[in-house]
C-alpha cells in the first residue's frame, strides 16, 4: 500500500472528461493492499464445488432454473477494482454523456479522487459479488461471479467463525443473485432503464421521483430474495453467521460508519432489512415457492406500500 503514490495519481488526473479512469484505477490499487491469493487446491475445490451445491440446493429449494456465470473468479483486492472500474466507467459515462457540463482540472482532480477512494474502500469490504454487467455494451454479454479471498478470510477470522462454513454461505448468497436475475430476464433491462430515467431527469434540473422508487423497490426485493434463499437453501447452520454478519454491516468504527454512509451502504442495509423482512413474511404465509412469483413480472415487484405491509402484496399476486 502506498498512500504517497495514490495520492500523486490523482493529482496527475487529465483528459477531458469529468473522471480519468486510468488514474483512478492506479489510485484505488496504490492505496489498496492485494491481499494473498495463494490458494491450497482444497480451497480451490471449495471455491468450485461451493457454487456448485448451491446452484442445486436454490433450484431444488426456491424451484427456479438459472445457469451460473460462465466467469466465476477468485479475485484479490485488486482483480476486484478492474472487474468494477469497467461497471462504475459505464455508469458515470451514462451520467456525463446526459449532463455534457465543462469540466476543470480541479473538478476533474475532486472526481477522480473521490471515484478512486470509494473503489478502494469497497474493494478492501466485498466478500463476494455477483456482476449482471448492467449498462454493459451488449444485452448478450455474460454475468461474473467473483470471491474476494482475503476480505473473505479476514472476516471469517473476525467473526470467529469457521473459513470453509463461511465461504460456503456466502457462495450461497451471491449465486441466489444468479438465480433471480436467471428467473427474471426483464430485471437487467428493467433496472437500467430506471437508471437511465433518474440520471435524464437529473439532467435537466428534475427528480423523478418514480423512477428512484422503482429502482429502489426492485433493489429492495433483489437484496431481500436473496436474504431468503441464502438461509433457507444452505446445508448447514447458519444462525451464528447471520447474526454475526449482521452485526458486521452495522458496526465498525465512526469513520467506517460515515464513509458506508457517504457510499450509500446504509441504503443497502435498510434494503437487506426490509427486503428480507418482507419475503420472510411471505414466506411463512404461501412457501418460498410462492415469494419467487416476484419474478414471473416487473408487475409483480412490491410497491413501497407493500414492503411495508407484505399482506397486501400477497392479496394482490397470491389471494
Amino acid at each position: 500500500m502506498d498512500i504517497v503514490r495514490s495520492v500523486r495519481a490523482v493529482t496527475e488526473a487529465s483528459g477531458t472528461g469529468m473522471i480519468d479512469w486510468q488514474k483512478t484505477a492506479e489510485s484505488a490499487k496504490a492505496a489498496t493492499d492485494p491481499g494473498d491469493l495463494q490458494l491450497t487446491t482444497e480451497e480451490q475445490q471449495g471455491y468450485a464445488e461451493d457454487v456448485r451445491d448451491a446452484q442445486t440446493r436454490l433450484q431444488e429449494v426456491a424451484g427456479l432454473e438459472f445457469d451460473v456465470p460462465a466467469t466465476v473468479e477468485v479475485q484479490n483486492r485488486h482483480h476486484w477494482i478492474d472487474a468494477n472500474l469497467r461497471t462504475f466507467r459505464e455508469v458515470m459515462g451514462t451520467v456525463e454523456r446526459q449532463v455534457q457540463p465543462e469540466f476543470s482540472g480541479v473538478s476533474r482532480i475532486a472526481n477522480t479522487g473521490s471515484m478512486a477512494f470509494s473503489l478502494g474502500f469497497l474493494a478492501r469490504n466485498v466478500l463476494g459479488q455477483y456482476d449482471p454487467l448492467l449498462m454493459a455494451d451488449s444485452p448478450d454479454e455474460d454475468h461474473g461471479l467473483y470471491f474476494v479471498h482475503s476480505n473473505i478470510k479476514r472476516t471469517a477470522a473476525e467473526l470467529d467463525v469457521p473459513f470453509e462454513r463461511f465461504r460456503r454461505w456466502i457462495a450461497f448468497h451471491e449465486v441466489s443473485h444468479a438465480a433471480e436475475f436467471g428467473a427474471a430476464p426483464w430485471l437487467r433491462g428493467y433496472l437500467e432503464s430506471r437508471m437511465d430515467e433518474g440520471v435524464a431527469a437529473l439532467s435537466e434540473g428534475a427528480l423523478d421521483r418514480e423512477s428512484f422508487q422503482e429502482l429502489n423497490g426492485a433493489m429492495t426485493a433483489v437484496e431481500g430474495y436473496a436474504e431468503l434463499l441464502m438461509d433457507r437453501a444452505f446445508d448447514q447452520e447458519y444462525a451464528d453467521l447471520r447474526r454475526k454478519l449482521d452485526d458486521r454491516r452495522g458496526g465498525g468504527s465512526p469513520i467506517s460508519k460515515l464513509v458506508r454512509r457517504v457510499l450509500g451502504l446504509g441504503v443497502k442495509q435498510q434494503q437487506y432489512e426490509q427486503g428480507s423482512s418482507f419475503f420472510e413474511t411471505v414466506a411463512d404465509r404461501r412457501g418460498i415457492k410462492s415469494a419467487g412469483t416476484v419474478w414471473a413480472d416487473p408487475a409483480n415487484l412490491p410497491t413501497g406500500d407493500e414492503l411495508d405491509d407484505p399482506d397486501t402484496w400477497i392479496q394482490r399476486i397470491n389471494p
